[in-house]
C-alpha cells in the first residue's frame, strides 16, 4: 500500500491498477477508488511498468512474468529467496533489454547521496563500523515464519544494511558471522557479529540485534518508520586515512592543517549537513520513471546490485553455520539461509 500511495502522489507515473488474488481484499481496494484485478492478464492494456511487491517466495514468479510482458520491474527486497533464482531473474531482464531494480529505497535519501560525495573528502576508506540493535515486541514473534528457520535478524535485516554498505563504500570480497540465540531462546538468531573485507581493502564490522534496546540504527537515526521512536542518534561510522563520517548525520571529521594528519593533532569537526525530509519511496518511483523515460541514473538499486545484497545476505548466515569465512561465488546457490 506504500507503493500505491507513492504511485498516486507522483506526478511522473499513473497507478493503471493493483493486481491482488484474494478476492474479499480486491474489494476492499476497489472500495477505496482503486482499479484492482485478479491477475496480470486483467491489468488495463496502457499498463508500462510494473512494481512487485508480493512475499519473498513470490518474487521470482511475480517479476519472471511482468518482465515477460516487456514491462520494466520494480521488485521488493530481497530480489529473490535465492542466489539462482536472482541470476535467473537478471538474464530474464537481461535478455529482454529491460530496467530491473531493487527496492533498497535508502539510497534514495539525499543523505545517502551525498554522503558518497562526501567519502571523497577522508581519503583511502580504512573501515567502517555499524551498529543496528532494536528490541522488537514481543508480539512480533506471535507470527509462526518469525521463529523458524529462514528468519531471524540476519534475513530479516541485514540486506538493508549491506546494500547501503555496499552503496557507501563498495564491493564486499567476504563475510565472517557469528551468531547467538541467548535472549530469546528462539530457533533464529536475535543477535549476530559480522565482520566484512571489502574488494577496495576496507574493512567492516557490523553488530546486530532485535532482542537489544539502543538507540542506534538506521530507523531511530532518521525516523523515516514512523513505527519506531526516533532517537537522532548515527550508527554507522566510516573512517579514512585524511578524516571520517558519522551517518545518516554526516558530520564529517578532518584535517586541521596542512601538515601530515597524525594522533597528536585534533582533526577538525565539521557542522552537520541538513536536509528537508522526503519519502523516499515516492523519490524512488520519481527515479524509477525517469530511468524507464531514458533517464541515467546511478542511485536505484540495479537487479545486479538487489542479487549482490542478496548473496552477502545468504553468506553472513551461511558463515554462522559453517563457522568459517565465505568469500564471493562460495555460497550455495540454492541456500535459502534456513
Amino acid at each position: 500500500m506504500r507503493h500505491v500511495e507513492v504511485a498516486q502522489k507522483s506526478d511522473k507515473v499513473s497507478l493503471t491498477c493493483v493486481v491482488e488474488p484474494v478476492e474479499a481484499r480486491r474489494a476492499e481496494l476497489t472500495a477505496m477508488g482503486l482499479t484492482a484485478v485478479a491477475t496480470l492478464d486483467d491489468a488495463p492494456a496502457e499498463t508500462a511498468a510494473a512494481i512487485s511487491a508480493t512475499p519473498t517466495q513470490v518474487h521470482f514468479a511475480s517479476a519472471t512474468d511482468t518482465l515477460s510482458r516487456g514491462w520494466p520491474t520494480l521488485v521488493e527486497k530481497p530480489i529473490t529467496g535465492t542466489l539462482a533464482d536472482a541470476q535467473t531473474l537478471l538474464q530474464t531482464a537481461e535478455k529482454a533489454g529491460l530496467p530491473l531494480i531493487t527496492g533498497h529505497h535508502r539510497r534514495c535519501h539525499p543523505f545517502s547521496i551525498t554522503a558518497r560525495k562526501l567519502l571523497q573528502e577522508i581519503g583511502e576508506i580504512v573501515a567502517i563500523q555499524g551498529l543496528w540493535s532494536l528490541r522488537k515486541h514481543a508480539t512480533y514473534y506471535d507470527t509462526p515464519w518469525r521463529t523458524q528457520p529462514g528468519a531471524g535478524v540476519l534475513m530479516t535485516n541485514l540486506s538493508h544494511e549491506l546494500d547501503l554498505i555496499r552503496y557507501l563504500v563498495g564491493e564486499i570480497d567476504a563475510v565472517q558471522a557469528m551468531t547467538s540465540n541467548h535472549q530469546r531462546q528462539l530457533q533464529v538468531e536475535d543477535t549476530a557479529a559480522i565482520n566484512l573485507v571489502f574488494q577496495n581493502g576496507a574493512m567492516g564490522q557490523f553488530l546486530m540485534s532485535d532482542a537489544g534496546a539502543s538507540p542506534w540504527s538506521f530507523e531511530t537515526a532518521t525516523a523515516e518508520n514512523p513505527a519506531i521512536a526516533p532517537s537522532g542518534q548515527d550508527y554507522l561510522r566510516i573512517i579514512g586515512t585524511e578524516g571520517a563520517l558519522a551517518f545518516p548525520s554526516l558530520t564529517l571529521w578532518g584535517r586541521s592543517d596542512d601538515g601530515e594528519i597524525e594522533w597528536s593533532k585534533p582533526l577538525t569537526q565539521h557542522t552537520p549537513l541538513t536536509f528537508d525530509k522526503i519519502d523516499p519511496l515516492l523519490a524512488q518511483i520519481d527515479r524509477f520513471a525517469d530511468l524507464i523515460a531514458g533517464k541515467d541514473d546511478d542511485v536505484l538499486c540495479t537487479g545486479a546490485d538487489g542479487l549482490a545484497a542478496l548473496e552477502w545476505t545468504l553468506a553472513a548466515k551461511f558463515s554462522a553455520a559453517t563457522q568459517r569465512i565465505i568469500k564471493q561465488g562460495e555460497t550455495p546457490l540454492d541456500y535459502t539461509g534456513a
